[in-house]
């Protein structure tokens, strides 16, 4: 199996009026269910790995090596790209290195010139491999390994430099978060979005933290040129909920209900149809 570059479907989904699913693996289980539910939706989609998840996993070539194989073993036919989340600057080179076919690379917390100067630093490295890269202009809120923003909103400006690095989609802060949303969020900032739309000229935007935002503002955010919506903590939540179900039915003192196939089973099957569900709400079904 070759794994694809993110540019293509990207693009695609840019001029198409939908979103690229985006979705954080964190083990097997995970990324054989993303699979599944892409191939079930008919649809392209991103598989994403965070530094810490992939050092959870095994290393960053395990992680390139299971979704190979995962993709072959499951007769997987829609396109697939694998690609490293809130890279840091060593990280994102060693992920080219290793086989990923897109990589983000998050120098949002450093100063707008160095984070500039090594945007198109790596954007010049993965392109020459023919890699996809992602940068991001302004924090996204909460805590993502170990860097925490305050989601403070992207500048204009910033983002039409980054984007005329030549980087391929951007990250963009407009009053998104990481993790669950607390219930006085005041919700996207359209304006802004608008404003940066206009200022990148045509490049796909990036929706960070797409866990728990409401449907209808995740559609207008894609009709106003956000191409990727990254998910990670709502299939963490339903595979939870679903293993917290099992376990308090005493599901798993019942025969063999112990075996981790049948312990594990209710969330996965659980991320499978969350995951259809969002691939759907980002429009991206039968697109594949």
């Amino acid at each position: 199996m070759v794994m694809v570059s993110a540019t293509e479907m990207i693009q695609k989904a840019h001029e198409g009026h939908y979103a690229i699913g985006a979705f954080n693996t964190n083990n097997l289980e995970w990324t054989k269910c993303i699979l599944t539910a892409a191939e079930q939706a008919k649809a392209p989609v991103m598989i994403q790995a965070s530094e810490g998840a992939s050092k959870y996993m095994g290393g960053y070539k395990m992680v390139v090596d299971l979704v190979k194989d995962l993709h072959d073993s499951l007769g997987i036919t829609v396109p697939v790209a694998l690609h490293l989340d809130h890279g840091t600057y060593e990280g994102a080179k060693a992920c080219i290195e290793a086989g990923f076919t897109s990589v983000m690379f998050d120098g949002s917390h450093f100063d707008f010139e160095e984070n500039m100067a090594k945007s198109k630093e790596i954007i010049e490295l993965a392109h020459s491999k023919g890699v996809s890269v992602e940068c991001e202009v302004g924090g996204i809120g909460g805590t993502e390994d170990g860097v925490t923003s305050n989601g403070e909103l992207a500048d204009p400006k910033e983002c039409a430099a980054v984007a005329a690095l030549g980087v391929d989609f951007l990250a963009a802060g407009i009053g998104n978060i990481h993790g669950k949303y607390p219930a006085n969020w005041a919700g996207l900032n359209f304006e802004r979005l608008d404003e940066i739309n206009k200022a990148v000229d045509g490049k796909p935007l990036v929706l960070h933290g797409g866990s728990g935002i409401p449907f209808d503002q995740t559609s207008k955010a894609i009709s106003m040129g956000v191409s990727k919506i990254n998910v990670n903590t709502e299939l963490q939540l339903v595979f939870a909920d679903a293993t917290r179900k099992y376990i308090e039915a005493g599901k798993d003192l019942e025969g063999k209900g112990y075996d981790p196939r049948k312990l594990l089973k209710p969330g996965a099957d659980a991320i499978i149809a969350k995951t259809v569900e969002l691939i759907k709400a980002f429009g991206s079904d039968n697109k594949a």
